[in-house]
């Protein structure tokens, strides 16, 4: 009964002029109708318009989110729901949404300060030891984080802070979990997540005090925040954009599968690596071995022992001819020494004639009749007296030799 009555009010108001700011327009396929989130920015407040694509098109060509826009439209009263909503047959777009532009602005502040930097942003810990993770209650994102993770890396641990990811509460209450989180040593990795949602939805994400919450975080912050194609400020913030929660699980841990995988992989090229230098290395001690000083190592001994034999022969022949020669030349000197010695004449019969003084007479006439001399011969000595029948004249010659007489 109170919401037929309040419907009954409504439909008593008349056609007004509402301006405000295009949050999200949605157009369904395959009808005219067209549903768009009009937005007072003043005073944080939205209400929903419907209306004929042919409205749209006639008086907002191409019309954008953030748009601002002025529409002539009858409120309704959904009674089954207890939504209030306008019915718009004239559209005014008036420039570009204050929201929008707001943001741009903001952007372009923070991107001057250094907060986009890319040179600041930190690489993620190959396996952190706990993952902090922001989300909602019971929320989608926090399901696809934690699940898609644990499938991947089965022992990761979170320490989940559910926040309200929409409204004016938003801003404060993620802040002050990132501060929570940011402070706890043993989280490594900082996940901000949210499923997908209006423009308006999303607007806590782009806060400016948010952004530098983010900034001023020790830890490495990933930033999940909607779908691939919605982009907060925070995503610019963050040291790492996932596109989607799901993707952010896919980036906070590695695969286990792949790192056994990848492992294999390196095994395999290490045996490979390995096998291949050891292969070099046995070719290289074959191309040593087969060298002739390493095969035969003895040989070149054999070949200086052979070369000592030969200088050893040659050495022998050469003493041996020379001794030989030398012996050949002794014997002619020995046999000349012979012939021109005077014991070789002795030998022949000679001998020796000498006084007592042991001067060698050479001729008769150095001797007197009855002097003692000696005869000196071959073997032995006799003693003899000289005869006086025969002396004879002395006579003059020079003394080379001892004088011999034959031997009686």
């Amino acid at each position: 009964m109170v919401s037929q009555k309040i419907g009954a009010w409504i439909g008593k108001l008349g056609w007004i002029w509402v301006d405000g700011q295009v949050a999200q327009i949605t157009r369904r396929p395959g009808t005219n109708t067209v549903f768009l989130t009009l937005r007072d920015p003043s005073a944080d407040l939205s209400l929903t318009v419907t209306t004929n694509r042919d409205v749209v098109d006639l008086g907002a060509p191409g019309l954008n989110d953030g748009a601002r826009i002025v529409v002539h439209a009858k409120p309704e009263f959904y009674a089954a729901r207890g939504s209030l909503s306008l019915r718009a047959d004239e559209i005014r777009q008036v420039g570009l949404g204050e929201l929008l532009a707001r943001l741009e602005q903001l952007k372009k502040l923070l991107a001057a300060e250094g907060l986009f930097d890319r040179a600041r942003k930190r690489r993620l810990p190959f396996l952190p030891a706990k993952v902090g993770l922001i989300t909602g209650r019971a929320s989608a994102a926090e399901r696809d984080v934690l699940t898609n993770a644990r499938r991947r890396w089965p022992t990761v641990e979170f320490r989940v802070i559910n926040v309200a990811v929409q409204g004016t509460s938003a801003v404060p209450q993620i802040i002050d979990a990132l501060a929570v989180l940011d402070r706890d040593e043993t989280v490594d990795v900082i996940v901000l997540a949210r499923g997908g949602g209006s423009t308006e939805d999303l607007l806590p994400f782009s806060d400016e005090a948010l952004c530098r919450a983010v900034f001023a975080c020790r830890t490495p912050v990933v930033s999940a925040v909607g779908h691939e194609t919605d982009v907060p400020l925070v995503d610019f913030v963050a040291d790492v954009r996932a596109s989607t929660p799901t993707d952010a699980a896919k980036r906070i841990v590695p695969d286990l599968a792949d790192e056994f995988r990848l492992i294999g992989q390196a095994k395999q090229r290490l045996d490979r690596a390995l096998k291949g230098m050891l292969d070099r290395e046995q070719h290289r001690l074959d191309a040593i071995r087969s060298r002739p000083s390493i095969a035969r190592p003895l040989s070149l001994v054999d070949n200086r022992a052979t070369d000592v034999g030969q200088l050893r022969d040659r050495a022998a022949r050469n003493l041996s001819h020379r001794l030989d020669r030398a012996g050949t030349e002794l014997a002619h000197t020995l046999a000349r020494l012979r012939t021109l010695s005077p014991a070789a004449t002795l030998q022949r019969g000679y001998a020796i004639v000498q006084r007592a003084d042991g001067s060698v007479v050479r001729a008769a006439g150095e001797v007197s009749p009855g002097d003692p001399v000696r005869l000196r011969l071959a073997e032995g000595e006799l003693a003899a007296t000289v005869d006086p029948g025969t002396s004879a004249p002395p006579k003059k010659r020079p003394a080379k030799r001892a004088a011999a007489v034959p031997q009686e």
